[in-house]
């Protein structure tokens, strides 16, 4: 299997204060063979943590398909 690599823009929804944690909106998107785009909405404390999790969830996503043989 190939290695899964990926990239993550974060947009704010709901900023995260000292009480409350954020909502951000992570679009993640991988290169060849894992070209897709995914679009999660994550609860985090910053917007890394959130891109952190949204990488995450793509790669996860990415492994659990069904590798195309060639």
């Amino acid at each position: 299997m190939a290695q899964v690599l990926a990239n993550a823009v974060v947009d704010v929804i709901t900023p995260s204060t000292p009480v409350r944690i954020g909502n951000f909106r992570v679009e993640v998107w991988g290169q060849p063979p894992y070209d897709y785009v995914r679009t999660y909405e994550i609860m985090a404390k910053s917007d890394t943590m959130a891109a952190q999790e949204g990488i995450r969830n793509f790669v996860a996503e990415m492994e659990a398909m069904p590798t195309p043989e060639g």
